[in-house]
């Protein structure tokens, strides 16, 4: 607040008094009223805000007297919530009657301003006992009103002798209407602060989930390869032993893939790098003797639902190469996915091999290595080409990443 109007204590004109100190009175309430609507408009803190407009009030009708009266509906009374000029003890712990023979009660519930200037005289209401513990001998009482709930009561007294007039209750009204819409301002902030929190607390609760289902469907696929293992090593048959050993390899493909889901901190989008790169560790482990695995990755983030058809993708690719592509002197495969336009990924996987068999069709490939390799690229909205590498073979899909979840 202005300096000037910290300390200004003039005294209240007359009633009939000069008409330049009653005009100079006036607008000193106005700038007071103005001063703090700007102070209200800031104000984080509610108790600060109505302690600030206790003490301007006051200040506004020249008296040591002002207090703001919340209403307590479970109580049904108002508790003194701020104020200024009263004993301790009773801002934020005196409780006032709030029916109707009290001025403050009268004015709370009917939303009708009271002026009483001569308390010890008057007939409508019984004057509360905090006032006359106080030697109050006027008040004037309005209305503390938010978006359609009634909050409560601002109150000015004065021990002096004088008047309270109606312009002194369009200023107190004014002030009261104030401090009504910064209250709802702070209720509404509040509300969404905790909407927030819910929403955040949600949103955890959701990712702990679903680190928890990854977590147990990588237990239950592990678990599910490990019953294929045990199946292959009871069959003779070496055919059906290769498609247990692939059904096998799959599965735990799978389930180490949701086995880095789970262990990454977002669940929603996947670091293609380090993600690929574990991808590639484990198919080095798994490769044969002679074989070797070469891996080169773009530093970019994925969405988790095309991260996982890229690692079951290159897995395949990268198994079949193994498989196929070399004898027994073995070889290399090289994995890369690079960017190629904004938004545009590159995936290749190549070998140096004996390179595609005549007649080659990837359309008419029935076999389930390569009707899985079709799924995923159909999965990733991409579009595939097997090229005749000479030597060897190149696999190349193009698609757009997906950047947000």
């Amino acid at each position: 607040m202005d300096e000037d109007h910290r300390n200004s204590r003039a005294a209240a004109p007359a009633k009939c008094g000069d008409v330049a100190e009653e005009l100079a009175y006036r607008l000193r309430q106005q700038k007071l009223t103005a001063a703090f609507g700007e102070y209200a408009l800031r104000a984080r803190d509610v108790t600060d805000m109505l302690q600030e407009a206790s003490r301007v009030c006051a200040l506004g009708l020249n008296s040591q007297f002002c207090k703001v009266m919340e209403y307590l509906p479970a109580e049904g009374r108002f508790l003194v919530k701020s104020g200024v000029g009263w004993r301790d003890g009773v801002v934020g712990h005196a409780r006032v009657g709030a029916d109707a023979e009290s001025p403050t009660g009268y004015a709370f519930q009917t939303g009708e301003p009271v002026i009483s200037n001569h308390l010890s005289k008057e007939t409508r209401f019984r004057t509360p006992s905090l006032l006359a513990e106080h030697g109050i001998r006027r008040a004037i009482n309005v209305l503390i009103q938010g978006d359609g709930d009634r909050y409560g009561v601002l109150e000015v007294d004065s021990p002096n002798e004088g008047w309270f007039s109606p312009a002194d209750l369009a200023f107190l009204q004014g002030f009261a209407n104030l401090i009504g819409v910064a209250l709802e301002r702070h209720r509404v902030e509040e509300a969404l602060r905790a909407s927030e929190a819910r929403l955040q607390d949600a949103l955890t609760h959701q990712e702990i989930l679903t680190r928890e289902i990854s977590h147990r469907v990588k237990n239950s696929l592990a678990m599910v390869a490990g019953l294929l293992g045990m199946q292959r090593h009871a069959i003779s048959d070496p055919g059906l032993a290769r498609v247990l050993d692939d059904a096998q390899g799959r599965v735990m493909t799978i389930a180490q893939v949701h086995d880095q889901l789970w262990r990454a901190n977002e669940v929603h989008m996947v670091d293609l790098a380090p993600f690929m790169g574990a991808l590639c560790t484990q198919l080095r482990e798994a490769a044969g003797p002679g074989l070797s695995l070469e891996c080169d990755f773009a530093p970019v983030k994925l969405v988790t639902d095309q991260a996982i058809p890229l690692a079951l993708l290159a897995n395949e690719l990268v198994t079949n190469a193994f498989k196929y592509a070399y004898s027994k002197a073995g070889g290399s495969v090289q994995v890369t996915i690079r960017v190629i336009d904004p938004g545009q990924l590159r995936l290749t996987v190549c070998d140096r091999g004996r390179g595609l068999p005549a007649g080659f069709d990837a359309a008419e490939a029935s076999s389930l290595g390569m009707t899985l390799i079709a799924g995923m690229a159909r999965q990733l909205r991409g579009r595939s080409e097997w090229r005749d590498a000479q030597p060897g073979t190149c696999y190349v899909l193009d698609f757009a990443a997906q950047q947000d979840a």
